[in-house]
């Protein structure tokens, strides 16, 4: 009777467990196939928000990757070749994103404004969510993006505070909340 009661306790948590193993499964397959997206905050870079003298064009001017966020963008890459994962990579403007994508060590990374960051203008927020949205949702299904982004835009388009480096991987098309297939953690 007692194995039975364990066996009827443990069943459950032993699906639940691979039922979760196989979500993750179907979303790196769905992003492999072009069916979804990686949205990711960019890699580590100390601080919050940017300083006040930030010029988009001067990395002098903005808060960077530490050696730890160097190391994270790296990993992801290892993360997607193991998944084999050719990306087409897009990323804000802001050094810190265009340094993780680059660090990925992937290809050759696209800006795509829209996907910047907005935290000194909050009110930019839902317009730009909407031009994101409709801007990836133009691209051509089939080929997997990865997208580089900024906590406050991430947030505004998935509900979700993401830590630095944390991926999503989001189904396609996208909507306001966006459809989280699989939290990848940094």
């Amino acid at each position: 009777m007692r194995r039975c009661a364990l066996v009827s306790w443990l069943l459950p948590l032993a699906l639940y467990s691979s039922a979760g193993q196989a979500s993750d499964e179907q979303a790196w397959a769905a992003l492999r196939e072009g069916r979804a997206v990686l949205l990711m905050r960019h890699a580590i870079a100390p601080g919050t928000g940017d300083p006040a003298n930030f010029q988009l064009g001067d990395c002098s001017t903005q808060r960077n990757l530490d050696q730890a966020g160097r190391e994270q963008a790296r990993r992801w890459g290892a993360v997607l070749r193991a998944q084999q994962i050719t990306p087409q990579l897009l990323s804000s403007r802001w050094c810190r994103a265009q340094d993780t994508a680059r660090e990925m060590d992937l290809g050759s990374v696209q800006a795509l404004p829209a996907l910047d960051s907005f935290f000194q203008t909050p009110t930019a927020a839902r317009e730009q969510t909407a031009l994101l949205v409709a801007q990836i949702n133009a691209y051509a299904m089939g080929a997997p993006r990865v997208m580089v982004s900024h906590q406050v835009n991430i947030t505004a388009l998935t509900e979700i505070f993401p830590a630095s480096g944390e991926g999503l991987i989001l189904a396609l098309p996208l909507t306001v909340p966006a459809q989280v297939l699989a939290r990848v953690k940094p």
